[in-house]
């Protein structure tokens, strides 16, 4: 294959410069999706007429050289409106008609020169760490024993099959940089005030929720977001001098088991900075009770928000759905969701980030549940398996501050990632971070087995 593989930004340089169509670009994603979907599970629609409508218009534009995403196929998360196609939010509660417009953020991406290859699929209401449905399961592409992730479990696999170079997610507590660590690739959640997501017209999961990319590479992520929120991060100037890195595997919630494997993976990460002339310590951030139960909170009681915004029929959701909107109601007599909780939170924090200019993680405690009908699981189950694994994300989406994933090695077949922290405003930091150790551990930018190279 000439196209598969490649990054965006080489993708974009190819045909921003005439060196080739944007057309034969997406017609070889087309090509390598239609060939592994069956086993991948990523996709709800898939637009290949329109995406072929979309890349000659690329190929036709006057200033096709100024594009930046000029001819790159990107999937996006089915939670975003696509024109012409349903917004199904993994639901069959939802309206199955087309939506009439794009959302600001598909436009920003087609005006960029971006081909909408498909949306991908996710749990009911972004509400999971996996991604499954009645239709199909989305699996890890390094891993398809394993789930891929939620909730933005299709648009990681993507990626990391290499359907598309780029997707976008949205991440409410974890929900694009925990499909990343699954599935092997880079995930970025950015901060305040860089595109937060709305529903019906309302900040999604209490502002807690932003779009984030998907990709193989750092470039490609900060590209992708520049495109998305039109922002410029310095990624050279934010290492300009030593950082002080603090390494913490202690999880934010009482009784998380940590495995060896991520805990030596977080701790490797920390010796690589530190060979790269950066001062690394061993800190915990001051997590408390306050700021699990007020995660909790927001977890639970968003998803009635959800269906209130979107006017579904609760009869017609999953049962750990129905289950999941009823802890939230039993929690709100006890629990409110107010700004103040962000404000503590944030408060509490900042000491630590005034002493530390990053703060990295595991990605995972332990292994992502396995790739199975997880919708069709008990509440309690889906819990459980949410809360040991996946402990280490929703703590700053609380606090709204800017976090990645990056891989870094293997164990087992399966990839172990790391999570970079950094205080607010700073992405480019979090970028830079990710990139250099990236840089500093040669690995596959694709899951082996599905026919791609690099």
């Amino acid at each position: 294959m000439e196209h598969v593989g490649r990054t965006a930004v080489e993708l974009a340089r190819r045909v921003s410069t005439g060196e080739c169509s944007a057309r034969s670009v997406v017609q070889e994603h087309l090509d390598h999706l239609a060939e592994v979907e069956h086993r991948l599970g990523a996709f709800v629609t898939v637009r290949s007429q329109a995406a072929l409508a979309e890349a000659d218009e690329v190929d036709q534009h006057p200033d096709r050289a100024t594009l930046p995403l000029a001819g790159v196929p990107v999937a996006v998360e089915d939670v975003i409106d696509v024109a012409g196609e349903p917004t199904r939010h993994g639901s069959l509660a939802t309206s199955q008609e087309p939506v009439p417009a794009d959302d600001p953020l598909v436009r920003r991406l087609k005006a960029a020169g971006a081909v909408i290859l498909g949306k991908t699929r996710g749990p009911e209401l972004s509400l999971w760490g996996t991604s499954d449905d009645p239709t199909a399961t989305v699996v890890s592409p390094w891993d398809p024993t394993r789930s891929a992730g939620g909730s933005s479990g299709g648009a990681a696999a993507a990626v990391s099959a290499g359907v598309v170079p780029l997707a976008v997610g949205t991440d409410g507590l974890g929900s694009v940089r925990i499909p990343a660590a699954a599935c092997g690739v880079v995930g970025f959640r950015p901060g305040a005030p860089h595109l937060g997501a709305e529903l019906g017209g309302r900040p999604h999961w209490f502002g807690m929720t932003r779009f984030g990319p998907l990709a193989t590479t750092v470039a490609d992520a900060a590209l992708l977001t520049e495109v998305m929120s039109g922002a410029r991060f310095a990624l050279d100037a934010a290492l300009s001098e030593p950082l002080d890195v603090a390494v913490s595997w202690r999880a934010p919630a009482p009784g998380v088991t940590v495995s060896n494997a991520y805990r030596e993976a977080a701790l490797e990460a920390g010796r690589l900075l530190r060979h790269a002339g950066h001062e690394v310590t061993r800190a915990d951030p001051p997590y408390d009770r306050a700021t699990v139960q007020a995660v909790v909170a927001r977890w639970t009681q968003g998803a009635a928000a959800d269906v209130a915004a979107l006017e579904l029929d609760p009869e017609l959701l999953q049962p750990r759905t129905r289950a999941h909107m009823a802890a939230g109601e039993r929690l709100a007599k006890v629990v409110e969701v107010t700004d103040d909780d962000v404000l503590r939170w944030r408060e509490r924090v900042a000491p630590f980030f005034a002493e530390h200019d990053v703060l990295l993680t595991p990605a995972f405690a332990r292994a992502q549940p396995s790739a199975t009908a997880w919708h069709t699981r008990p509440w309690a189950a889906n819990i459980a398996a949410n809360l040991s694994a996946f402990p280490f994300t929703a703590a700053w989406n609380l606090a709204d501050i800017p976090s990645a994933v990056v891989p870094l090695w293997e164990e087992g077949g399966r990839p172990l990632s790391v999570q970079i922290v950094a205080d607010v405003g700073r992405e480019d930091r979090v970028l830079a971070v990710a990139a250099l150790l990236g840089s500093m551990v040669p690995r596959p930018r694709h899951a082996p087995g599905w026919g791609v190279g690099g």
